[in-house]
């Protein structure tokens, strides 16, 4: 081969400007090495510099490193080059030092980079002469610096290699395109590294995992580091078993009990193209030999099948028509593309393999042929596929040899694909977009033909979760899903193939999650927080016992699947329970579990029940907290799927926050009375104030209580061991009661409990007699916590006390008030409020103008001032104040009702909020709010879409705002204003 012969193979230069410039910089760097003959002399020699410069920085930059050993290359021709590169670098294993190694590996590289890519773009060589001398310079390097490495254990009496470096058990597995001699041009090398213990061991090496784990660092590094001679070839080791949580290199006996416990069908199809390529190879062929049966299955059950079909149905196989947009389409991944002919291979090897041995080879041409001859394809399929396979490989390398880019797409311009276009030698762009064209569709065509009876699994787009690697189409479908971290979310499903959940480690599980995996991601993508809701299903998979009767459940119960998908994205606290307890799921397919909600006495009964089985105090606490958890999980479950109403969900959870408290306090006060006695009977009664005391909870509403005592006649101590004082000894009880509430256990917290309504506050005494309680209210008491008692409601205690504190409450609202001095108190208070506590954005409902606050404070306002003459108004409710209101003639029926239905819609959205999002309703970003938390508030609300719910929300608070500005504030202003200290006074 000289140049006269090579130029008229090679294509015109695609860019004349990058050209002539190359000569340029020929010009000096072949000056400088004093060629003997310098080609650039010639017509044909400068016509083969100009296409190398015209066509590829990359090859251009390699011929300019060397001219020499350019010119040479092509005197002496590429097959011998090749062979003298390859004899070079089994002698790099004798390098003096690691510095060395890597310079005389990486100019290797480069010689034959260009060769290579020279006998490529001439047409001198076939793909799999071409792919096989680039597997050849790579299984040759990584065999010497194999053997290097050993050595230099050797030389530093970290082993005995006895002679022979590569028998002490380490070896190299080549996998992927290096296994099968199919390496592209800028392709990675994916390896698996594995060490024989007793091989090792009898080689000196007592703990051979952590010796030989920096063995392979330092080959990978003296492969892939880049230097200022570039790279050998970049490394990969993530195909190796479970790569989040194994070593760099694993023991062989490790590697065989995975593969036999946990191996997934994608890595059986991984281990088609599995072979030794450096270090004991002796030990790597046994170790294969070992896995036959693994990989090649003499029958296939029907899930088993379909598990293999599912590798490549999670890409959407387009089953025909549609169009191949050619513009950045990706030649390797994409619909057409040479990994569709992998598969097309490689599934139907796996199904058939196992029965007929000549179908167990590794390189994709001579198994299309192998199908063809055993009657699996039809003989022209095969030949199709493999002239498709032999064409997009050819340009793939084109692609990939213009500036050393690891890319299979083509170029998003018309200019590169122009370029392309001249570099594969056609003449015009059209020619070869339309055999292009060609090619992708005739794959597309047989590959959809192979699949066609199967269901497609993924709808959306590409969800492919097999191999190390992320999928970048995969990437973008997550993504358009509305996962925000699709390289997490991608990690975090591949995991759940690895076996490490009790769930997942049975074969039959993972095939049906692969099945489950599409459906799960699309209804866990339309949650309030799908990246959350994700994440949650994961807690809740490993802590499931077992994962088949479960998935299969899902699988014939879509309805399930998506609900419990729905409850991880959009209900926290709700999935937090789920994801502790997954047994809850029974409760869930109990028909009972989504119809009518238990009244408060059956909830009373139940929760006595369960805590009577309670064996001592502990328990009493845990089977409190776990009654309590499980019926809020299945209000939390109706409010989400519109099965109640936040009215009747607020209701639900005051019943049940109302209901453990009956059976706890009577538990708590009998273990205190141990120590302490007592006073003859209960005497404690517990007011709920705030959210409970008007049945208006919400998810992660805290307790408002107060606690009130019957001061016991003549009774100066309780008569227990350790005797104390009334006041004291109900304040310690009151306290005790709260630690009950409060305190963290196994199962959580109850609740949290707030104090502050109490009199006189955090200032006040835990407990007070219901003599100071009347006292207080009476004579002390600010405007502000009368407007607090509007919502007081006795919930536990002894009748006579309970009966009297009712009464005591009915007597202050309906006492007779200066209406000016009250009206100047509430809005006094409600200024204060708005200038600490300014609504942050328009769904702070608590805080906004026109909001919550707003209509308590209109709702209260008005029965303190009117209850006096209309007892009658008296309600817990701003809803049924209101309507109240109205039906005393205190206020318009249509004003009523407009107010009302303002309080339902915050409610609504307050109660759903503070479930899906777990805390203030304030934090809400509208600009990052997934789009099924948006439809989830939008249909609560009773319209069609979020930009209706926003223009209803501002209406709401226009006119609770505008309604209250003409019943309170304007009228306050009218009056004298309170001096410094007169404000919400008595």
């Amino acid at each position: 081969m000289d140049f006269t012969a090579l130029a008229p193979l090679l294509p015109p230069p695609a860019d004349p400007d990058q050209a002539r410039i190359g000569l340029e910089h020929w010009a000096e760097r072949a000056a400088r090495a004093e060629l003997a003959s310098d080609p650039a002399a010639s017509d044909a020699g400068r016509q083969v510099l100009r296409s190398i410069f015209g066509n590829s920085t990359y090859l251009g930059q390699l011929a300019l490193a060397d001219p020499a050993g350019f010119c040479r290359t092509v005197e002496i021709g590429f097959e011998e080059a090749l062979k003298e590169a390859l004899d070079n670098a089994a002698n790099a294993a004798s390098a003096a030092d690691e510095t060395t190694i890597m310079a005389q590996l990486r100019r290797l590289k480069r010689q034959v980079a260009l060769l290579v890519a020279l006998a490529d773009i001439a047409g001198l060589w076939s793909i799999e002469r071409i792919t096989g001398a680039l597997s050849d310079f790579a299984e040759a390097a990584l065999e010497a610096t194999t053997r290097f490495l050993l050595l230099s254990g050797e030389a530093n009496g970290q082993l005995r290699l006895n002679g022979d470096p590569l028998n002490a058990g380490y070896v190299v597995l080549g996998m992927g395109k290096l296994g099968a001699r199919e390496l592209n041009y800028s392709s990675d090398i994916d390896l698996i590294v594995l060490y024989d213990s007793d091989k090792a061991v009898a080689c000196g090496l007592e703990i051979p995992g952590p010796f030989f784990v920096r063995l392979t660092r330092s080959l990978v590094k003296i492969m892939s580091e880049r230097t200022a001679d570039g790279y050998v070839f970049r490394t990969d080791l993530r195909l190796r078993p479970d790569p989040g949580s194994t070593p760099l290199a694993i023991s062989i006996t490790a590697a065989e009990t995975y593969y036999e416990s946990v191996g997934q069908n994608w890595e059986r199809a991984a281990m088609i193209k599995a072979r030794p390529v450096a270090g004991d190879r002796a030990a790597g062929r046994e170790f294969l030999k070992y896995l036959r049966p693994y990989v090649w299955r003499k029958s296939l059950d029907f899930a088993a099948i379909q598990d293999i079909h599912s590798i490549k149905r999670q890409i959407n196989a387009h089953r025909g028509g549609g169009e191949i947009a050619l513009h950045g389409h990706n030649i390797k991944l994409g619909r057409g593309g040479i990994r569709e002919i992998e598969f097309f291979a490689q599934t139907q090897q796996l199904i058939y393999g196992g029965r007929t041995p000549e179908l167990r080879g590794s390189q994709t041409v001579p198994m299309l042929a192998a199908l063809a001859q055993a009657g699996m394809v039809e003989p022209p399929v095969a030949e199709e596929m493999t002239a498709a396979y032999r064409f997009l490989r050819k340009v793939e390398h084109r692609l990939q040899m213009i500036a050393d880019e690891q890319t299979h797409s083509l170029p998003a311009t018309d200019a590169g694909m122009r370029h392309l276009a001249i570099f594969l030698g056609y003449h015009d762009t059209q020619s070869f977009a339309d055999e292009l064209l060609g090619q992708l569709r005739i794959v597309e065509r047989h590959y959809a033909h192979l699949f066609e009876d199967a269901p497609s699994l993924s709808g959306p787009g590409n969800l492919v979760f097999t191999g190390a690697e992320d999928d970048p189409e995969t990437l973008k479908t997550l993504a358009g899903l509305g996962f925000r971290n699709p390289s997490v979310v991608a990690g975090v499903v591949r995991q759940w193939h690895h076996g490490r959940y009790r769930a997942t480690i049975t074969a039959r599980s993972r095939e049906l999650l692969t099945e489950l995996i599409p459906t799960l991601l699309k209804e866990l993508g339309k949650t309030a927080h799908p990246d959350g809701a994700l994440m949650r299903f994961d807690q809740f998979l490993a802590r499931l016992p077992a994962g088949v009767q479960l998935f299969s459940l899902f699988y014939s119960n879509p309805g399930l699947l998506r609900l419990v998908a729905t409850i991880m994205g959009s209900a926290p606290r709700v999935a937090e329970r789920l994801a502790q307890q997954p047994s809850l799921l029974d409760a869930v397919l109990d028909p009972g579990f989504l119809g009518t909600l238990p009244s408060l006495d059956e909830l009373r009964a139940d929760a006595e029940a369960h805590l009577a089985r309670a064996v001592d105090y502990q328990d009493v606490l845990d089977f409190a907290r776990r009654w309590t958890a499980d019926r809020r999980f299945q209000i939390g479950v109706q409010l989400l799927t519109a099965r109640v109403d936040a009215e009747r969900a607020g209701q639900a959870l005051a019943d049940v926050a109302q209901s453990v408290l009956s059976a706890l306090c009577p538990r708590v006060e009998a273990e205190f009375a141990r120590q302490h006695g007592g006073f003859g009977g209960t005497r404690l009664a517990v007011v709920a104030m705030g959210k409970l005391g008007s049945a208006e909870m919400t998810v992660t509403s805290d307790l408002d209580l107060m606690f009130v005592y019957d001061l016991p006649p003549e009774s100066e101590e309780s008569d227990g061991e350790k005797p104390l004082p009334p006041a004291l000894y109900y304040s310690r009880l009151s306290q005790r009661t709260i630690n009950a509430i409060t305190t963290l256990t196994n199962e959580g917290q109850l609740y949290e409990v707030d104090m502050r309504l109490r009199p006189s506050g955090n200032a006040g005494p835990l407990a007070c007699s219901v003599a100071a309680f009347e006292t207080y209210q009476h004579d002390t008491a600010w405007t502000w916590e009368h407007m607090a008692l509007v919502r007081a409601r006795v919930i536990l205690g002894p009748r006579p006390l309970c009966q009297r504190l009712e009464a005591a409450i009915a007597d202050v609202l309906t006492r007779r008030r200066d209406a000016d001095k009250l009206l100047l108190d509430v809005a006094s208070m409600r200024d204060r409020i708005e200038k600490h506590n300014r609504a942050r954005n328009s769904w702070d409902l608590k805080y906004l103008r026109g909001g919550l606050f707003d209509l308590d404070f209109l709702a209260q306002y008005l029965l303190l001032r009117h209850a006096p003459a209309h007892p009658g108004i008296l309600a817990r409710r701003a809803p049924l104040i209101f309507a109240q209101l109205a039906q005393a003639g205190l206020l318009p029926t249509d004003t009523a009702a407009e107010l009302a239905g303002a309080f339902r819609l915050w409610q609504t959205l307050q109660a759903l909020l503070r479930l899906t999002m777990g805390g203030d309703e304030g934090d809400i970003d509208e600009a990052t709010a997934p789009e099924g938390l948006k439809q989830i508030l939008a249909a609560a609300a009773g319209v069609a879409d979020f930009a209706a719910l926003k223009a209803k929300m501002a209406a709401t608070a226009e006119l609770v705002y505008r309604l209250y500005t003409e019943i309170i504030a304007e009228p306050a202003a009218r009056l004298e204003p309170l001096s410094e200290g007169e404000g919400n006074e008595r």
